[in-house]
């Protein structure tokens, strides 16, 4: 490896790391705001996505850079495929972070317009929000300590937080149904559950290039394909496909 590209990657892995935090930090404040409603919050997180856009868009331009520049290949070309790949789920998780900010917002808006009785945040909401965010922080935590074990358990988790947000958006239902004063504040928490799903899910995206980073295996999918082998194709169809006959230029 040259000395050049040794550098680069180093850049590439600071960048990486310096955005991981900012997205953390997003998450945190976000993430806050379920167990204490505030306004103002999302406009302010609103401006550290824009920072964590940068980054992205930073990151991408240097993994282009070095791929033209080098042509690297085995570890370190997984690396900057993994660290391209890891950018865009992590720019994602900062999205929902302010998305999540702006729905407890509004939230908390609704329910001061409804009154109390339109004050309902299911018991199971605040569990979800510290699994989907300690997720994304282990898988992070994973790719810098080359640890395929621990991101490998970061992805057993992700059912867990599947099977909370089933639970909780069933409550949310029930509750609407019962209650039509209700129906406001709780679309709000919906939207809520559904964001805290999705962030569980990019950091399990994370977690998944930590193992391709290391192993160079592709775990994606493994739960639906559990005897795929690596490089194995896609069975090709038993029928064959109907053959297309190309259109008849008009000629009058």
């Amino acid at each position: 490896m040259s000395i050049h590209l040794t550098r680069d990657l180093e850049d590439l892995h600071r960048d990486l790391c310096e955005m991981s935090a900012m997205v953390e930090d997003v998450l945190d404040h976000g993430l806050e705001q379920i167990r204490r409603p505030g306004h103002g919050v999302a406009a302010k997180l609103a401006a550290v996505d824009r920072k964590i856009d940068w980054f992205d868009v930073q990151i991408e331009e240097k993994c282009l850079k070095i791929l033209a520049l080098y042509q690297p290949v085995a570890l370190d070309l997984r690396r900057i495929i993994a660290v391209l790949k890891i950018s865009k789920e992590l720019e994602r998780c900062a999205d929902l972070g302010v998305h999540i900010a702006e729905r407890v917002e509004a939230y908390a808006t609704a329910v001061a317009d409804s009154g109390p009785a339109g004050g309902f945040v299911p018991q199971r909401l605040p569990e979800m929000a510290r699994l989907s965010r300690d997720m994304v922080r282990d898988s992070i935590d994973a790719y810098v300590e080359l640890d395929p074990s621990k991101a490998r358990e970061v992805c057993d988790r992700d059912d867990i937080v599947d099977e909370l947000n089933r639970e909780i958006l069933a409550e949310l239902s029930d509750l609407m149904r019962a209650d039509a004063g209700s129906v406001e504040p709780a679309l709000s928490l919906f939207s809520v559950s559904r964001h805290l799903e999705r962030v569980a899910d990019h950091g399990t995206n994370v977690a998944e290039e930590a193992v391709y980073l290391v192993e160079g295996s592709i775990i994606r999918h493994h739960k639906r394909f559990p005897e795929r082998q690596p490089g194995e194709e896609l069975a090709r169809d038993a029928e064959p496909r109907p053959a297309v006959t190309p259109a008849t230029p008009d000629r009058n």
